[in-house]
């Protein structure tokens, strides 16, 4: 007697077990969320973008190539190296290993922008733009807007150009060039009507705490320079005070201790008004925001809103 193959089991069932199995792997691991993680690994191996509950059948290799990708995480690999790609508001960026990370608190910036902005938004640039997040999100939601963005490293600014190409090839440039010094042609970018930055800030003596970034994240993308990691952020102030139209804006990030010290350097560079701290969605001040003046005030002075 002849019995009939064995039915093999199906999608749900494999997926079921595979998911409980891979959050426990990486809860051991020490990955802050093992179980979105382990579900995104699920549909990378899959090769899907749809829910995994409607999948009706799985690749030959799933076990396989779920195996090499939970092990990848394990090992504390950010999941957005491990996928090739991040989220960044409504786009899905290239991502590449020795490439600064786009962080979802950077995304921020943008809504400061619409908020704090006044009158015309037609030439922006974006200086540190590492893999040029937030100057394709700004090309992205506003069309017909004019980027420029500068960066220092060249694989980061191969990788932006990559992605500016993608949301718009003829409204993005990338500019590779050191703040610190005088990229050629930066000078005579302006007058621009607004300028974003998440440049490198950490202090010299932090250290970061999460593996992923520490073992992953380049180091020039990671500390400012000086003591207190403001060396390159003061030079992105110095090129607003440059490169803004008056009544341009700038919108710099800076980490959560640095508020006062950013205001102080806004400050002393001159002809900035309206300097002010804005907080992240965890309400941490986060963001140093500051209007371009034609003149300095008489005094001194500056508004602050923390």
């Amino acid at each position: 007697m002849t019995l009939p193959p064995a039915s093999a089991p199906e999608p749900r069932h494999v997926l079921r077990a595979a998911l409980a199995a891979t959050t426990e792997r990486l809860g051991h691991a020490g990955v802050p969320s093992p179980s979105t993680d382990a579900r995104a690994l699920l549909a990378a191996a899959a090769r899907t973008d749809r829910p995994l509950v409607l999948l009706d059948a799985l690749p030959a290799d799933f076990a396989a190539e779920l195996e090499r990708l939970t092990a990848r995480r394990e090992a504390r690999e950010p999941l957005q190296l491990i996928l090739g790609r991040a989220p960044f508001r409504r786009l899905d960026l290239i991502v590449r290993p020795g490439v600064f990370i786009p962080r979802p608190e950077t995304e921020l910036a943008l809504d400061l922008l619409r908020e704090h902005h006044r009158g015309p938004l037609e030439h922006l640039v974006d200086l540190c733009t590492g893999s040029g997040a937030l100057a394709a999100a700004a090309l992205d939601e506003l069309p017909g807007l004019e980027v420029l963005a500068v960066e220092v490293d060249p694989l980061a600014a191969a990788l932006a150009r990559e992605n500016l190409a993608a949301v718009d090839p003829r409204r993005g440039s990338v500019l590779e060039g050191d703040l610190l010094g005088e990229p050629a042609g930066l000078a005579t970018a302006g007058p621009v009507d607004a300028i974003v930055s998440n440049p490198p800030y950490i202090p010299r003596e932090a250290v970061p705490r999460e593996a992923e970034v520490l073992a992953h994240d380049p180091h020039r993308a990671l500390f400012g320079g000086g003591e207190d990691g403001l060396e390159v952020p003061r030079a992105v102030i110095g090129w607003a005070r440059r490169l803004l139209r008056p009544g341009g804006l700038l919108v710099m990030e800076h980490a959560d201790v640095q508020g006062p010290s950013a205001r102080a350097a806004a400050r002393a560079a001159g002809g900035f008004s309206e300097i002010s701290t804005a907080a992240d969605l965890t309400g941490r001040d986060r963001f140093l925001i500051a209007r371009r003046t034609s003149a300095e005030p008489a005094d001194g002075s500056e508004r602050l809103t923390r």
